[in-house]
């Protein structure tokens, strides 16, 4: 698909997620910049009445705690981080809630942890949920339970799941509103010469060494979050366009096919929900290394893995788990259902299908993952 084909499909998306990042949603002193927010809104109620779900993503919970504490610095330890996020969730919703209530509409607030992704039960009740709640005209408001999160206070950022939660609803559009106007080839703040790249076909390493590191004061994030949710996104089958959430009518031309931000194209086809799952619900407890000739037949082709083409094993792993394949290169390529455990796939790696049973003594597949049970991120 080409960057004016996808563009223009913009045009049809009628279930989208926004992201708002805490450096668009804050001051500089770390207070809610509500002007900020009340255009945000408005530009999502628009969206509604042309007929359009919305789900919003947003960040600001512990910028906005920090500005009500007085904090003038980032908290560095886990219950400060949560303190603050407690007394900022509170803040935010409110200012949302009444934003959001001037214009008809009602909200809801939604508070995801990693847990609530990698439980088989938890994740499909996240799913049924958000879709009753689009079906009822509400708009939910999803961010992360930062005052209970333990695994670094996160999913790993708003970004990662912002992107999560596109796959979770189905959606046909992620749009990330951030400080910047999209990827440059160059930080624009301190190199002149850098240039908006208009469309990423393809997240290649050249790609990711254009992301900095983190971002302002305030927020978590910074572009390289950014390169790793289109990374996820796109392998759902799913467009992401990076844009500015400083200035207004963003959401609007990226929805009309103009060529605001960059957008990033998807994968032709899109994951089945339960592949999704797979991948980015539980945390990988292994990885599968494997040579170029199975890496290219699972990326290109959609095969199964085959012992044939496993090369190593890290990890202590069972039947079952969740693993990752890794390419000659040291770069994940895929994540998938594990039929045999590490111990098992270390005695049959490199060998053929038929020898399984002489050598474990039982064959209960001859795949080592199948195709059905893995997704491919490249």
């Amino acid at each position: 698909m080409t960057e004016r084909e996808c563009r223009e499909a913009l045009q049809h998306a009628r279930r989208l997620v926004v992201k708002v990042g805490t450096s668009t949603l804050t001051h500089k002193t770390g207070k809610l910049n509500l002007e900020r927010m009340e255009r945000l809104v408005r530009e999502l109620v628009d969206q509604v009445n042309a007929g359009r779900q919305v789900v919003l993503v947003t960040s600001g919970a512990v910028g906005a705690g920090m500005g009500r504490l007085g904090l003038k610095e980032k908290p560095k330890t886990l219950p400060e981080k949560q303190a603050a996020a407690a007394v900022g969730q509170g803040l935010l919703m409110h200012m949302y809630e009444k934003f959001f209530s001037d214009y008809g509409l009602l909200v809801a607030q939604v508070l995801l942890t990693r847990d609530d992704l990698a439980d088989r039960r938890r994740y499909l009740n996240s799913r049924h949920t958000l879709a009753t709640l689009l079906k009822m005209g509400v708009v939910p408001i999803v961010n992360e339970n930062d005052t209970v999160a333990v695994d670094e206070i996160r999913v790993g950022d708003n970004d990662t799941l912002a992107a999560l939660v596109a796959g979770l609803v189905d959606a046909d559009l992620l749009i990330l509103l951030t400080d910047t106007g999209g990827l440059y080839t160059a930080d624009p703040l301190t190199d002149k010469g850098a240039t908006l790249l208009s469309c990423v076909t393809e997240i290649t390493p050249e790609i990711e060494a254009l992301a900095g590191g983190a971002g302002s004061t305030w927020s978590t994030g910074g572009m390289a979050t950014k390169i790793q949710a289109a990374r996820l996104v796109t392998s759902f089958g799913i467009p992401m366009v990076i844009t500015s959430g400083l200035e207004g009518g963003r959401i609007g031309a990226v929805l009309r096919g103009e060529e605001v931000g960059t957008i990033f194209i998807p994968r032709e086809h899109r994951a089945h929900t339960r592949k999704r799952w797979l991948a980015y619900g539980p945390a990988p407890q292994g990885e599968i290394l494997v040579d170029a000739g199975a890496a290219r037949a699972i990326c290109r082709n959609g095969k199964s893995l085959l012992p044939g083409g496993v090369v190593a094993v890290n990890g202590d792993f069972e039947q079952g788990a969740i693993v990752s394949i890794i390419d000659p290169n040291g770069k994940e390529i895929a994540r998938g259902m594990s039929n045999y455990s590490a111990e098992a796939v270390r005695r049959i790696q490199g060998r053929k299908t038929k020898e399984i049973g002489e050598i474990l003594g039982y064959k209960d597949y001859d795949e080592i993952i199948h195709r059905d049970n893995m997704i491919v991120l490249v």
